[in-house]
C-alpha cells in the first residue's frame, strides 16, 4: 500500500490537491490523476499537483487537470505552492519558471514572458494573433497568448452574458488549437476587468490565474486598460502588472482548506 499526505489549497476559488513528492515519489498516471480529482468519489480538485525535486529551481510542479490530463502551467497553483512552502522561492513548470514571493497583499508571482507568435500559442496555422479571423457565434477575434499556457481572450460588453458553458468546450477543441485552448470572455467596466474562464480540461471555473494574465495582458496591449490592472472573477479579485517585453506579474490571496492523508493506492 502507498500511503501519504495531501493538502487541499485554493486561490480565490480554484482548488488544489497538493502532494509533496520530495522525499516520497509517487507514480501519476492521467487515470489516478482524474480519480484523485473526482469530487464524488475522490478528494476532489480543479487541478492536481505534484511538487518534486528539481535541477534548475527550488522545486518542480506538475499539473493535472481535473480530466487527467496534463499541463504546463498554473498560476493561483503557483500562489498556493508558495504559500505552503511558506518562502520565496522559484518553481519549475512545464512552461517555464516560475518566481514566487510572500507580501503583505498575498502571494506574488513572476509568471515570465507573455508569448504573441502563432507557433508559439500555438496554432494550427500561421494567423494574425492579435485579432484571431474567427468567430463562434457573438464571439470573434480573439487575442491568442501563451502565458505558460495557450489562451484566447474575448472582449465583450458584457461578459456574464455570454453562454461560455455552451461555447466554451466548442472553442476549446476547435481544430485551430491542436493541444486545445483556455477560452477568456473579458468585460472593461470602471477601470478594471471583469472576467469568465472555461479552462481547458476542466470547464467553468471560479477563477484561473494564467487567464487573468492572459487577459490583462491582451487588455493592456490593446489599449483599453494600463498596468497594472484589477481582474475580478467569479471566486475574488487578482492584480496583474505587465509591460512590453517584461515579465507578467501576478498578485492575489490563497487559502488553506485542510490536510488529508490517503491510500493512493485507492485511486487506481
Amino acid at each position: 500500500m502507498t500511503f501519504g499526505n495531501f493538502v487541499k489549497m485554493h486561490g480565490l476559488g480554484n482548488d488544489f490537491v497538493i502532494i509533496d513528492c520530495r522525499d516520497a515519489p509517487l507514480k501519476m498516471t492521467s487515470a489516478k490523476a482524474r480519480h484523485i480529482s473526482d469530487r464524488h468519489t475522490g478528494i476532489g480538485c480543479d487541478q492536481l499537483i505534484l511538487l518534486n525535486p528539481s535541477d534548475i529551481a527550488d522545486v518542480s510542479m506538475l499539473i493535472y487537470n481535473s480530466d487527467g490530463g496534463e499541463v504546463e502551467s498554473c498560476g493561483n497553483a503557483s500562489r498556493c505552492v508558495v504559500a505552503l512552502l511558506d518562502v520565496d522561492c522559484s518553481i519549475q513548470t512545464g512552461g517555464g519558471i516560475i518566481y514566487g514571493k510572500i507580501d503583505d497583499n498575498g502571494v506574488t508571482v513572476n509568471m515570465g514572458l507573455a508569448r504573441f507568435e502563432w507557433q508559439e500559442i500555438p496554432l494550427a496555422f500561421a494567423m494574425d494573433t492579435d485579432a484571431l479571423p474567427l468567430t463562434w457565434e457573438d464571439l470573434s477575434a480573439p487575442m491568442a497568448i501563451n502565458v505558460g499556457n495557450p489562451h484566447v481572450v474575448f472582449f465583450v460588453d458584457d461578459c456574464d452574458a455570454t453562454d461560455l458553458v455552451r461555447l466554451g468546450p466548442v472553442i476549446e477543441i476547435d481544430a485551430a488549437f491542436p493541444q486545445h485552448i483556455n477560452v477568456n470572455v473579458a468585460s472593461v467596466h470602471s477601470g478594471e476587468l471583469k472576467l469568465r474562464v472555461w479552462e481547458r480540461g476542466v470547464g467553468l471555473t471560479r477563477a484561473c490565474g494564467t487567464g487573468a494574465c492572459a487577459s490583462a495582458v491582451a487588455a493592456i496591449k490593446q489599449g483599453l486598460l494600463s498596468t497594472p490592472v484589477t481582474v475580478n472573477l467569479p471566486g475574488g479579485a487578482l492584480t496583474i502588472a505587465w509591460q512590453t517585453g517584461a515579465p507578467i506579474i501576478m498578485t492575489g490571496s490563497t487559502s488553506f482548506i485542510y490536510s488529508g492523508h490517503t491510500n493512493w493506492d485507492d485511486f487506481g
